[in-house]
C-alpha cells in the first residue's frame, strides 16, 4: 500500500474519534509541514525532520510532539508519552471531538515548527563506558610489548572487552595462555576478536 493510501485509510477508518482526528489533520496541513506516515500512524515533517504525529487510542486521541519538551505549554496541556522513558515527546490529548481548541493547537503546532527550523533537539543522555577490566594474563603480555599495548589501547571499549573476556572465560591455565598467543597477532593488527563476523 502506497504511503498516500495508507495515510487515507487511517483517516476513513470509523473509529469514535474520526472526527477528531479529521480536524487535527485539517489544522497540520496549514501549516509547512508535509505528510507521511511512519510507526503505523499520520506523521508531519518539516525538511524530512519529524515534527508530530496524530494518533488514535480507545479512550481519547490527540497529537505527538516529538520534540514538545521544548514548547512553552502556556496551557499546561502536554504530558510526557512514557514518563521514565521518553525524554523529548510530549502527548495532547482529548477526549470528546468537540474540544478542540483550533487557534491553540495551530499556536503548538507553529512553536514545534519553528522549534524544528531552528534545530533544537535534546541531545542524548551519555552513559558512561564500563571499564574493562584486562586479566593478568593480557596485563602482563600488554607490559612486555609498547606496541601490543599501544594497538590494545587504540581498540574500541568494546573488542578491548571482547579480548579481555575471552581470556578470562577459560578455565584452565593452559587454555589461556594458548588463547592469548592467538590474539596477540590480531591485536597488534589492530582487528577486534569477531571482525571476521562483522
Amino acid at each position: 500500500m502506497e504511503m498516500l493510501e495508507k495515510v487515507e485509510a487511517y483517516f476513513e477508518k470509523d473509529h469514535p474519534f474520526k472526527e477528531g482526528i479529521a480536524k487535527l489533520r485539517e489544522l497540520a496541513l496549514k501549516t509547512d509541514l508535509e505528510e507521511t506516515y511512519k510507526w503505523s500512524l499520520p506523521t508531519y515533517t518539516i525538511n524530512n525532520k519529524n515534527v508530530l504525529g496524530i494518533c488514535r487510542f480507545k479512550k481519547h486521541f490527540g497529537i505527538w510532539f516529538f520534540n514538545g519538551v521544548f514548547l512553552k505549554d502556556e496551557k499546561n496541556v502536554l504530558e510526557n508519552a512514557q514518563e521514565g522513558k521518553t525524554q523529548a515527546m510530549r502527548h495532547w490529548k482529548f477526549f470528546d471531538n468537540d474540544t478542540i481548541d483550533e487557534t491553540m493547537v495551530l499556536s503548538y503546532m507553529n512553536e514545534a515548527i519553528e522549534n524544528e527550523k531552528k534545530g533544537i533537539k535534546l541531545m542524548p543522555k551519555t552513559t558512561s563506558v564500563p571499564k574493562v577490566i584486562v586479566p593478568q594474563e593480557l596485563t602482563v603480555a600488554l607490559k612486555g610489548s609498547p606496541d601490543h599495548k599501544k594497538s590494545f589501547e587504540n581498540l574500541s571499549p568494546s573488542k578491548q572487552k571482547e579480548y579481555a573476556e575471552f581470556i578470562s572465560t577459560a578455565k584452565r591455565t593452559q587454555t589461556r595462555q594458548s588463547r592469548l598467543k592467538k590474539i596477540l597477532p590480531m591485536i597488534l593488527d589492530g582487528k577486534g576478536l569477531n571482525d571476521h563476523y562483522r
